[in-house]
């Protein structure tokens, strides 16, 4: 009788090689960085900080300006996401499901402002704001942070509205459903994932954006990012700047948590309704 030997499961060393390079590559600065804002005393060529404390940590948030920059950060890009939301995934169904002249075209220009350097956009933008007496003041950048989630908020929603399956859309108007009742029951649950993912990365990305809020914003609206800047060069106190980074990671986690609870592992194969 001759008896089955399982076959040896081949190990891809080379892709764990990698993925372990990458890993290294990504997760190392950051174990860096958060060391850093831990540590009272590391000094070279010593692997282990020599003194832990939170000293710097009670410096950095005993200045108001700390609270003043973070609380005008989530203001901003609150006030941004929404607008983004309100002003482009009606456009993103517009695209997606009707036909009008220069639809192409005006669908590749969203785009456009990613294919060139950014910061000659924003010094172009910036000489329109000074004639408008937008710089310095709180809606000047949130325009030119708006700027900046016009593609996360078109690009990809428009591929979430062309994903969901027409059938059933069709099917729900057959037996007497309205137009709104469809996209509210069938069209939106679909698309959902897709959009919240959206969200999130126009989220993330306009809290993180600095180069827009420097220049449109300055002196009068000072972010965190941008604060983080200049406390650095103002202070070449390495703790400051691992402190303020590692408060800027706050909303990054509270984002990556919310996308796990609520969009989920397979929500983009079968939508919220699924």
């Amino acid at each position: 009788m001759t008896t089955l030997t399982p076959a040896r499961t081949r190990v891809d060393w080379p892709g764990i090689f990698f993925a372990a390079l990458l890993t290294v590559a990504i997760v190392g600065p950051l174990l860096v960085v958060g060391t850093w804002a831990f540590t009272e005393v590391w000094r070279f060529p010593n692997v282990i900080p020599q003194q832990f404390g939170f000293r710097f940590w009670g410096q950095t948030l005993g200045r108001a300006d700390v609270w003043n920059a973070l609380m005008l950060s989530l203001r901003l890009t609150t006030v941004v996401t929404l607008l983004s939301a309100v002003v482009c995934l009606p456009a993103a169904y517009a695209f997606a499901r009707m036909s009008f002249p220069g639809r192409n075209l005006l669908f590749f220009s969203f785009l456009a402002g990613h294919a060139f350097p950014k910061f000659g956009l924003l010094v172009a933008i910036a000489a329109i704001f000074l004639q408008l007496n937008l710089i310095g003041t709180f809606w000047g950048v949130v325009l030119i942070q708006l700027v900046g989630t016009l593609m996360f908020m078109i690009w990809i929603p428009v591929a979430a509205f062309q994903a969901v399956d027409r059938r059933m859309e069709e099917a729900a108007r057959d037996v007497g459903a309205s137009p709104l009742r469809v996209f509210w029951s069938i069209t939106l649950p679909q698309a959902g994932p897709t959009i919240a993912a959206a969200v999130l990365l126009s989220f993330v990305g306009t809290f993180y954006e600095t180069e827009g809020a420097w220049l449109i914003g300055a002196p009068g609206i000072r972010t965190m990012p941008v604060l983080m800047i200049s406390y650095i060069n103002n202070q070449m106190v390495i703790q400051y700047g691992a402190v303020l980074s590692v408060l800027l990671w706050v909303p990054s986690f509270i984002a990556l948590m919310f996308a796990r609870r609520v969009i989920g592992g397979g929500a983009f194969a079968r939508g919220f309704g699924g």
